[in-house]
């Protein structure tokens, strides 16, 4: 057992989680009327963006766990499926857009 590389994948997932969480929870936030958390979380997604931009869209954490192993298959420095992976950033900056886009109309329409 490589107990670096699973500490790094249990970390990565970790903070995958989260940034998947406040995701979904941006829409589900901006029908609820509560546009101040909407941002909030916007805001958090917009970090890591931010930090992704700055390490030409990976994690900072996939130099490090590939340290630890030679395997680089898409998946190799975190607990997901290899599809997932994949196409991490095209699924959840398609479901981030529309969460911006709902808040959008949220805000316009009065939902303050």
């Amino acid at each position: 057992m490589n107990r670096p590389l699973v500490a790094i994948k249990v970390l990565h997932t970790a903070v995958w989680g989260f940034f998947v969480a406040c995701i979904v929870l941006i829409p589900a936030a901006a029908l609820a009327g509560r546009l101040d958390l909407a941002l909030v979380l916007i805001g958090l997604v917009a970090l890591e963006v931010v930090v992704l931009a700055f390490n030409a869209w990976r994690c900072p954490l996939t130099p490090i766990a590939a340290r630890y192993t030679e395997e680089r298959q898409d998946n190799f420095d975190i607990y997901l499926p290899l599809w997932l992976a994949r196409y991490n950033k095209q699924v959840f900056g398609s479901m981030f857009v529309l969460g911006l886009l709902v808040t959008v109309v949220q805000w316009f329409t009065g939902a303050r």
